[in-house]
């Protein structure tokens, strides 16, 4: 058994210094599953592996790999038409909106981001519904990343296409297939009161100390099915999801389904969203990450492989596979310090995982 002694110096010197309360970790290796924790899940309530965290948007690829399904199956294609399934979307200048637009983030509706988060799924896709183009945007071509809005589309999509909601399909298309456990998008009030301890509410933290997030954490939110940003979990279903993708099984996702989601889809474009440029596959963010230049945000650190791939979650998580070196990761941070501390963060947990695992200086730079 691995020790650890990096990334935990790393995660428990950020429980001393204020930036989250506790954190969680999860990584896949030679063949096993190794799960940890460190600080408090929240005031007095140890964090431990079976702590239940929100992923925010690193839980993004569940959504996309049950696109990928309906794919595989014939029933949905990367570059249909939103409007083939929601016709009513089409208003705005965004009829020539496609899946893979939604999915590579070129699709320009970012205004529907700002809907409100205790909005009812109804609401949130009405609003994307009802958006306008972005001045100036070019559909497939500019660049812009969007946490909510968007998913929710890819999500009434899915529950279009296959008559099902949206939990029922994330489960029988990647939950129940991956063998994942424990996940949620969306729980009732009394749903968490039966999680007990295990729960782990996501926190601010800044001048006023480590204090619980009032709006992520407001019961109406919680309850909400965010197909986007509202994947709850320990940190060993997202990392079991990740490792499912290190060799999908071919019944479950053909590899040459694989191949596209994984695969450059968007290369070398500036973000609107982040001021940076980032490379997309197919709902998943792609490592870029050239020695001596810039880090790319959210990325995987200078000792992952050029064909790492995965999603984080805004300045609190990341799960990712690298196939390179046969690893897939998952770790949550219970506290959103703030981009600057939380960019600088990540690095240092992705840095010190690659060493724990004797697997610094293996990385390969950028893809270009």
């Amino acid at each position: 058994m691995n020790d650890w002694t990096h990334t935990r110096a790393v995660l428990t010197a950020g429980c001393t210094d204020g930036l989250h309360a506790g954190a969680q970790v999860a990584v896949w290796h030679g063949g096993c599953l190794e799960e940890w924790a460190v600080g408090d899940a929240r005031a007095g309530v140890a964090m431990t592996p079976d702590s239940v965290n929100l992923w925010l948007s690193a839980g993004k690829p569940i959504t996309a790999l049950a696109v990928a399904r309906r794919v595989a199956v014939g029933r949905l294609h990367w570059d249909d038409l939103v409007t083939r399934w929601i016709p009513e979307f089409g208003g705005g200048g965004k009829e020539s909106i496609t899946l893979r637009h939604l999915l590579t983030h070129t699709g320009g509706f970012r205004s529907a981001d700002t809907a409100s988060l205790t909005g009812t799924w109804e609401e949130s896709v009405a609003a994307a519904c009802a958006a306008e183009l972005e001045s100036g945007w070019a559909v497939g071509e500019t660049a812009g990343y969007q946490s909510n809005a968007s998913w929710f589309i890819l999500g009434e999509v899915l529950q279009r296409e296959t008559g099902r909601g949206f939990r029922e399909v994330i489960r029988d298309e990647v939950i129940g297939p991956l063998d994942l456990g424990e996940g949620w998008f969306g729980l009732a009030p009394g749903e968490v009161k039966a999680l007990g301890d295990r729960w782990s509410p996501m926190h601010r933290s800044g001048r006023s100390g480590v204090v619980v997030d009032a709006v992520l954490e407001d019961p109406v939110v919680v309850s909400r099915c965010r197909p986007g940003s509202g994947l709850r979990a320990p940190a060993r279903f997202l990392c079991r999801f990740h490792a499912g993708l290190l060799q999908p099984p071919p019944d479950w996702l053909p590899r040459s389904v694989w191949a596209e989601v994984t695969g450059r889809q968007r290369v070398g474009r500036m973000d609107r969203t982040f001021q940076a440029v980032v490379d997309f596959g197919l709902g998943l963010l792609l490592n870029l990450d050239p020695p001596g230049a810039r880090p790319m945000p959210y990325g995987y650190g200078s000792h992952a492989g050029v064909r790492t791939f995965g999603h984080s979650g805004n300045q609190s998580s990341c799960g990712f596979v690298d196939p390179d070196v046969g690893l897939a990761a998952a770790w949550v941070c219970n506290g959103m310090p703030g981009e600057p501390l939380h960019q600088r963060r990540q690095r240092a947990v992705q840095e010190a995982l690659y060493r724990d695992l004797g697997l610094a200086g293996n990385g390969t730079g950028s893809a270009h």
